[in-house]
């Protein structure tokens, strides 16, 4: 996912998407235990999309915080 998809994602779909995403590494870790996974570079990607998203999130609640404190 792309940093500007994640601009455009509203408050409510960030947190869903990040939901999906850490179950997607949880299932991930699971099938590297049971079985042999072909391509491991999805780890990175999925983990760099967590962060993306969340560092969104943290962007969007200073901004909100800060344009109340200001008030």
């Amino acid at each position: 996912m792309k940093a500007k998809a994640v601009h455009k994602l509203s408050d409510e779909e960030l947190t869903i998407e990040v939901d999906t995403l850490r179950k997607r590494m949880f299932e991930l870790k699971n099938q590297s235990v049971t079985e042999k996974i072909q391509d491991t570079s999805q780890y990175g990607k999925i983990r760099k999309d967590i962060a993306r998203l969340l560092s969104e999130q943290s962007v969007r609640s200073t901004s909100t915080q800060g344009k109340a404190s200001s008030q």
